[in-house]
This record gives C-alpha cells, structure tokens and sequence, in this order.
C-alpha cells in the first residue's frame, strides 16, 4: 500500500475516482436499503445502496450528483468497505470520521481513504468528504 505523504499521488488518487467513480450504480435488487444524502452549500446530492447478507456488506453503490472530494470520497468508501462485515465497516466508518475530525485514528484500515488525511485544513469541504460515509453507517446502524 503506498504512503498518503505525496500531495501530487493524493491528488492524482481523488482525481481518478471523481472522473471514473467506482460503484456509481443504481442497484436493483431484493433487499437494497438506501438513503438521500446532500448538502445544502455544495451540488451533493446523492443516494447511497448497500445489500447486507448475512451481516456482510454484498453490494454497495451511490448514484447522484456530487463534487469532486463527496465523489472521491464515496468511491473509495464503496471500494474499501465491499465485502467487510458490519462490524468492520462501523469501525471504519469510525476511523474515517476520527481521521477527518484531526483525532487519533487506526490508518491501517483506511487504505485510499488515507488521501482525505488533510481535509480538516479545510472545514467547508468536511462535510463533502463524509458525507456518504454518515449515510451508510446510518444504514448500517438501522439495520437489525
């Protein structure tokens, strides 16, 4: 796994998954849960899909429209959390949102997700880089 400390490959990281999203897919299947998110200071608009099976996350998705870190971001959520457990994915979701808000963090389970490292320099686009990754641990949290 590479070192999130090139500012150039972090970019070039969140630049490859806003112009070729991973997972932006409608999913249309028995059992799908989704959630609208958006953000009233940005074009965020989107609906995240997850398919739970067993307590593993089978299929995850958005679809919508969003700016170039919510897109990333999302994308690399997908990406990283298919697969996972339940109890995985929370944990994270948790890290994620820990490393956003600058508190100590678990990197070793955010891979990609390291690139968002620096976003709390940034406080108007918090809410861009979290904002599929509070919908899904709603989901998640929901779900029985």
């Amino acid at each position: 796994m590479p070192t999130f400390n090139d500012p150039m490959l972090m970019r070039q990281i969140i630049m490859d998954h806003y112009e070729h999203p991973r997972n932006r897919v409608k999913l249309n299947v028995p059992g799908v849960q989704s959630i609208h998110m958006d953000t009233s200071g940005c074009i965020d608009d989107i609906d995240v899909n997850l398919l739970l099976e067993n307590g593993i996350i089978k299929a995850l998705s958005f679809e919508g429209v969003a700016c170039t870190i919510s897109t990333a971001s999302t994308s690399i959520m997908t990406e990283l959390l298919m697969g996972k457990s339940k109890k995985e994915a929370i944990y994270v979701i948790e890290q994620y949102m820990k490393m956003i808000h600058a508190q100590p963090y678990d990197s070793s389970v955010l891979g990609e997700a390291m690139v968002f490292q620096n976003t709390y320099k940034q406080a108007s686009r918090i809410k861009c880089a979290t904002l599929a990754w509070q919908g899904l641990s709603s989901l998640l949290k929901e779900e029985k």
